[in-house]
């Protein structure tokens, strides 16, 4: 299997299925491919139909978009707790949030782009922003009461729809965006995950930087400078 994804310092939709896979110890090969290079959208061509990532090539199967290659590794490896265990309403509620996060959240998306080697003054909270977060901190609240029994993560175990939250976390944290301690809470569960901590510090490591990444956000904390960078 062989993971075509961008770089790790900036990418949220790469991490997800990335995230999946080491999670779920399968085995694959992985080519990033840094952004706004002359030749970035020819190597991407080179394997990807839509000219975008992520893509995951698995023998005679060319599989594009996050939630697609995450259901696609869920069939390929059933024996794998890819999506949750415990029920078909809590892998139905799993999958359903997935996908309201592949679609939604677009204020936050904007406002609050991912970037993992800054931290920034909070932007300016806009009601579409606003409703963005009360909506992701009621999914989150409620799918712990629900399904997350005495686990940690959404759904007691790390799962699917905790990769496709992930990059939210950072996003939160990197902006310092306000939220509830209960928020606070399962955000510090994502970014002391092991795997996740692994993708932190490959993606520290990266020598491309995308100053665009910063415009209109004040700078607090630079994790790219080694007298800054926070231990993993």
């Amino acid at each position: 299997m062989h993971l075509i994804i961008v770089n790790k310092l900036y990418s949220s939709w790469s991490m997800r299925p990335w995230l999946v896979m080491k999670a779920n110890q399968i085995l694959f090969q992985e080519t990033v491919i840094p952004m706004r290079q002359p030749d970035t959208k020819e190597r991407i061509r080179a394997y990807s139909p839509t000219g975008l990532v992520p893509v995951l090539l698995d023998g005679e199967a060319v599989v594009w978009e996050s939630v697609a290659i995450i259901s696609h590794l869920a069939d390929r490896f059933p024996e794998k707790p890819i999506w949750p265990t415990g029920s078909m309403a809590a892998r139905a509620h799993a999958k359903s949030i997935s996908l309201e996060m592949h679609s939604g959240f677009r204020a936050l998306r904007q406002a609050c782009p991912m970037n993992l080697g800054k931290r920034f003054a909070p932007p300016a909270i806009t009601d579409e922003l606003r409703a963005d977060l009360a909506r992701l901190e009621f999914l989150w609240r409620d799918t712990r009461d629900r399904f997350g029994g005495a686990g940690d993560y959404l759904f007691g175990a790390f799962s699917a729809a905790d990769a496709m939250f992930a990059p939210v976390v950072t996003r939160l944290d990197t902006y310092q965006l306000p939220v509830s301690e209960n928020t606070r809470t399962y955000m510090q569960t994502i970014l002391t995950n092991p795997v996740f901590a692994d993708w932190k510090r490959q993606a520290l490591a990266e020598p491309w930087l995308i100053p665009d990444y910063e415009v209109g956000h004040t700078v607090v904390e630079d994790y790219l400078s080694p007298a800054t960078k926070p231990p993993l």
